[in-house]
């Protein structure tokens, strides 16, 4: 009793402001290296504590080595993250919320540049997998092929799956507004009841949906079909206004679910033009 009376005001305001700021850091790392890197300080804290415990003077030493060391480690290994997130604390992104319209435009956007080249590939028989992560982290996946860590755009998913170019073979990885990564390795679904006509490009977008939350867009390059991945299940030549609609309703913000659909209208006025 006495030490809920102790708290004041400014106590209450304080612990709200620190947990919204690990709140929002929490978002900034989530799905890159920066994950591995918290699990890590975790362990040598809990080390730490035990080396306290039991008095433990040598564990102790290489410890408190590592925490003096390790600051200037994090800041040269993890630069990348680091500069991402104290360039959107410039632009205000980091603390701040954008508008549902500004969301919704790079929602579009991005599947606008998906479905321009999964038509073009389809087309022409090219084979293609693309994954879109939502909120399970793909990181292992993305380290598993060749970073690009571009911005997304049709012409450079058409290239990447052109055939024998170096990263023709393997899934791309889209995570939110950007492409993260070309020839990623998928695990493979090993669900006995999928069809045998699919081939390995198909299990391994089932098995990516297994694992994950992520969806995955599959052109076949034996029918040149388009195929969507979600939950472990697959909808095999999937209809263009379909694909547009599922993938809007699943990677838009969730606050949005029950609006209306403005892709759609977007997307018609651009073929009407």
């Amino acid at each position: 009793m006495d030490l809920l009376t102790s708290i004041s005001a400014k106590d209450i305001v304080d612990i709200l402001i620190v947990s919204y700021v690990i709140y929002k850091l929490i978002l900034v790392v989530r799905g890159t290296r920066a994950i591995q890197l918290m699990k890590g300080i975790l362990v040598v804290v809990i080390t730490w504590v035990i080396s306290i415990w039991f008095q433990l003077s040598t564990l102790q030493w290489m410890v408190n080595q590592a925490f003096t060391f390790g600051v200037l480690g994090v800041i040269i290994i993890f630069q990348p993250e680091l500069r991402r997130a104290l360039e959107q604390l410039g632009r205000g992104k980091l603390f701040g919320s954008r508008s549902s319209s500004e969301e919704d435009q790079d929602v579009n956007k991005r599947i606008s540049e998906v479905i321009r080249a999964a038509n073009y590939l389809a087309k022409r028989k090219i084979g293609a997998l693309i994954v879109f992560e939502k909120d399970t982290g793909l990181t292992d996946y993305v380290e598993s092929g060749i970073a690009i860590e571009s911005k997304i755009s049709g012409e450079l998913l058409i290239n990447i799956f052109i055939p024998n170019t170096p990263l023709h073979d393997g899934a791309v990885i889209i995570r939110q507004g950007q492409l993260m990564a070309a020839g990623c390795y998928l695990p493979l679904s090993e669900n006995p009841f999928i069809s045998k006509e699919l081939g390995t490009r198909h299990r391994a977008a089932i098995g990516m949906s297994e694992v994950s939350d992520a969806m995955c867009v599959i052109v076949s390059e034996e029918t040149g079909q388009i195929s969507l991945t979600m939950n472990g299940h697959i909808v095999r030549d999937i209809k263009e206004e379909s694909l547009i609609s599922k993938l809007f309703e699943e990677l838009k913000p969730k606050a949005k679910t029950n609006e209306k659909n403005p892709f759609m209208k977007w997307w018609g006025g651009r073929s009407n033009g």
